[in-house]
């Protein structure tokens, strides 16, 4: 598996990251601990050497697991965590209500963005602890919150650093502008954005920009969400508590046009005897400045797959084929 480093921590994060949102459960229709810990284990066993979870996944259960699964192989893995999205607190800026299964205006739960530096501390003690771990590699803000300074998050972020309880420190759906704020206080080391063949907002201002001041950029959901994969066909059906029940994205239609796209990288995938969602992970790790890609996974054979994207050497004349069909198609896909 080839290794980037995650700006200029010095830290060598694989191609492929492990991403643990669906190991919690919430927002996947539930999760299977001991499925979860095997997939892990295949992950680290076929060269993914980076996971990256959050204090919300869960709501703490995706960092307890990835905790049970690495406590005897920590000097392999590279944890990346995220704060800044709470559940248990009336402060901060809502974002939505949810159930236990997921987002419901009618539930209990009110999630929201929160990033006063009392809150980042407390978060990092609970996330050191379910992590079992006394040092997290990479410490990310989740989201941006607009109550509170980036000039104080940025000073708590540097303040953890300095203790010795994060090593690096990374940003996550941020616009170009909070970037630039983050590194005018301090070392900014990864930024991570939603991002895949029909998710390009950030390629225009950017990526040129984390390129040129050496930040990595994390893509995350660079299948969709499974859309991208060409198993999500017409006659699929979604559990109680999947995200994609409800959305439009995962509409028949749109369904269909993604499919229509996927048709014309089949050649390509076939020539390097990958699936087309190894095919769509081995594109993302191909984009300039774009350093590393976030796969979701469930299961040992989700991971043994990711893996070996990270292999995949595209050349100029297929990253043509595949851009082309993207540009026929992606414009109609919700």
């Amino acid at each position: 598996m080839r290794t980037r480093p995650l700006g200029q921590s010095n830290i060598e994060a694989s191609v492929v990251v492990l991403g643990a949102w669906a190991i919690g459960g919430w927002m996947w229709g539930g999760s299977d601990e001991k499925a979860s810990i095997q997939a892990i284990h295949a992950a680290l066993d076929n060269g993914i050497n980076c996971i990256d979870t959050a204090a919300i996944y869960g709501f703490g259960l995706s960092e307890e697991v990835v905790g049970k699964a690495v406590r005897d192989r920590r000097d392999q893995v590279v944890l990346a965590t995220k704060c800044g999205m709470v559940a248990d607190m009336s402060v901060g800026e809502e974002r939505f209500r949810s159930n236990a299964h997921g987002p419901d205006p009618l539930g209990l739960l009110s999630i929201r963005v929160y990033l006063h530096p009392d809150s980042i501390r407390q978060e990092v003690e609970l996330s050191l602890k379910r992590l079992q771990t006394d040092c997290i590699d990479l410490y990310q803000t989740h989201w941006q919150a607009p109550g509170t300074p980036l000039e104080e998050v940025m000073g708590t972020l540097m303040a953890l650093k300095d203790e010795g309880k994060i090593r690096a420190i990374g940003v996550s759906n941020a616009s170009s502008s909070q970037v630039e704020k983050y590194r005018s206080v301090g070392p900014l080391d990864s930024d991570q954005e939603k991002y895949s063949m029909i998710d390009r907002g950030i390629e225009e201002d950017q990526l040129p920009y984390c390129e040129k001041h050496n930040v990595a950029v994390l893509a995350y959901s660079p299948l969709g969400q499974g859309l991208l994969t060409g198993k999500v066909t017409l006659a699929r059906e979604f559990d109680e508590g999947d995200l994609r029940r409800s959305s439009k994205r995962f509409s028949k239609e749109n369904r269909g046009r993604v499919l229509q796209m996927l048709e014309k990288f089949k050649p390509v995938a076939e020539n390097h005897g990958v699936s087309l969602a190894q095919l769509a992970v081995a594109w993302t790790a191909h984009q300039p400045g774009l350093t590393h890609v976030i796969c979701g996974i469930r299961t040992i054979q989700q991971a043994e797959e990711n893996a070996a994207a990270g292999d995949v050497i595209l050349g100029k004349d297929e990253l043509k084929t595949i851009d082309d069909a993207i540009d026929e198609y992606a414009g109609a896909i919700v």
